[in-house]
């Protein structure tokens, strides 16, 4: 192995004894630690003008800390790395162990379930007695997916029902937000429970009306878009704060200042009662078929009865890829914890620790600790080594680089490359300081790697005051030199270690 005066690897981590054992040793018994590997004469042929890891380093300007794994994928044997036992911010890498932790605890064919049940008999069109509409905790559960339940139910012939029209969302634990650290009005940043609607977002809408604004929110879908009445939105002679938001109960209520609205425009807000929010909804859109419904109210325990309709979600590995692509956190939260309640975990910090547990036991990690399950909150941490640790031992088991995208290359200019000469997927993650790649990448000659990168000025973040922490200054431009370090260093790695 050839190395930078910036580039050292650590005894703790290194799996290069695995290498002589075979590549179908099991992992069980592969050591965990090594002496140094020697440099390896197969690097001899790599080319003289390879750019130095350190170089890279140093051009990219990155205040904070730099941590970097890479090891071929099939015997874990650790190539390079700098400040790989470090500790770090996952942000939306965590993802990719959410994701095999679902998979290990639920299964790739797995469904989510939201029934609505009837507790009392169906005659004549009438429900006699209350009917519930019970989530299942389908994270991708959407204004349509209820239009659809509404038609079945009304194609049932139900028209009215005598009890109570009442929504359970107990099949998850209730989550008010998933990093309470965050701004209220972030959308990706909702509330998580057993019954989610639209990933627990609102859309506000405006238009300038004169010397006013008309403004309004609505759950707007594909086909159906029905004006919301359990969020709120008033226009405020105020330059700032922009958004204000109280929880009043049965209604959100937000306001927003008049100073930053435009002509017309509108955006997603984050919903804390998913329950009462998917209630309105399907109140709603069940009037549109002539089905008349009392108010929505919150069910206390699991309902029993009939069911007279239910949708059922995408399956699990399906749900996952796009939450990889899209980077959804309300999914990552659900998932995680759906699993964890497999492990018997019933709240979301005990689930956050059953993840780290097990991670430990599969892949023999150290250093994972998650605040969540999408990586949104800062104070999760693992570092590069356990990362790619995990990327060896469980995630091409898995085919997790099925579920991840694959890496676009761009040229100096920024400029898309349009067929790279090196191939790469992997999970980007970002937060305010803090920029994160993991993934695999194949060199010339089909030698496939795994990698970490992690980037991070922790100190830098954590002091964004509050109202900033949307747009940081100086956080984007830091994000692009950090993107653009991760492109060199992979473009590296398939040049100096191909096969």
């Amino acid at each position: 192995m050839t190395e930078d005066p910036a580039t050292r690897v650590s005894r703790r981590f290194v799996l290069s004894g695995l290498a002589a054992c075979g590549a179908g040793a099991a992992w069980a018994e592969a050591p965990l630690s090594s002496p140094r590997p020697v440099a390896r004469a197969g690097l001899a042929g790599a080319p003289a003008n390879a750019p130095v890891a350190a170089d890279l380093i140093a051009a990219a300007r990155l205040t904070g800390d730099v941590g970097y794994v890479v090891a071929d994928a099939a015997t874990g044997e650790v190539l390079e790395a700098r400040g790989g036992d470090r500790p770090m911010p996952p942000a939306s890498t965590a993802k990719v162990i959410t994701s095999l932790y679902a998979l290990a605890h639920l299964g790739a064919a797995h469904r989510f379930t939201t029934r609505l049940i009837a507790m009392g008999p169906v005659s004549g069109g009438r429900v006699e007695g209350d009917l519930v509409l019970a989530g299942g905790g389908d994270p991708e559960l959407s204004t349509d997916d209820l239009g659809d339940m509404v038609a079945a139910l009304a194609a049932s012939g139900v028209r009215e029902v005598s009890g109570r029209f009442l929504v359970w969302g107990g099949a998850l634990p209730y989550l008010e937000a998933i990093d309470v650290s965050q701004p209220d009005w972030l959308g990706y940043n909702p509330a998580v429970s057993g019954l989610n609607l639209n990933f627990n977002r609102v859309n506000f809408v405006w238009k300038r009306e004169g010397s006013g604004y008309n403004v309004g929110m609505d759950a707007r879908a594909a086909r159906f878009a029905p004006e919301v009445h359990s969020a709120t939105v008033k226009v405020a002679d105020r330059s700032g704060p922009i958004y204000t938001y109280q929880n009043g109960g049965s209604v959100e209520e937000w306001t927003v200042a008049r100073a930053a609205l435009g002509k017309e425009g509108s955006r997603w807000l984050p919903v804390r009662r998913p329950d009462l929010y998917a209630g309105d909804v399907f109140h709603t859109l069940a009037r549109a078929q002539g089905v008349a419904l009392a108010e929505p109210e919150v069910a206390t325990a699991m309902p029993t009865g009939t069911v007279v309709a239910q949708r059922e979600s995408r399956e699990l590995v399906t749900i996952l890829r796009d939450m990889m692509k899209y980077s959804t956190n309300m999914t990552a939260e659900a998932v995680g914890m759906a699993a964890s309640l497999r492990r018997g975990a019933s709240s979301h910090v005990a689930s956050g620790r059953e993840m780290a547990a097990w991670l430990g036991a599969e892949a023999g990690t150290t250093t994972a600790r998650f605040a969540d399950h999408s990586g949104l909150a800062g104070a999760s941490r693992i570092s590069a080594a356990d990362m790619v640790q995990v990327l060896v031992r469980l995630g091409r088991g898995a085919g997790i680089q099925g579920l991840m995208k694959p890496v676009k290359f761009k040229d100096g200019k920024g400029r898309r490359v349009a067929n790279p000469p090196v191939k790469a997927v992997a999970k980007t993650g970002t937060l305010n300081f803090v920029s994160t790649l993991a993934g695999y990448v194949t060199a010339p000659g089909e030698r496939e790697l795994a990698f970490a990168i992690f980037t991070g000025d922790i100190a830098r973040r954590d002091a964004v005051p509050e109202a900033q922490r949307e747009r940081p200054e100086g956080s984007r431009a830091w994000i692009g030199r950090s993107r653009r370090l991760q492109q060199d260093l992979i473009e590296r790695w398939a040049a100096v270690y191909s096969a």
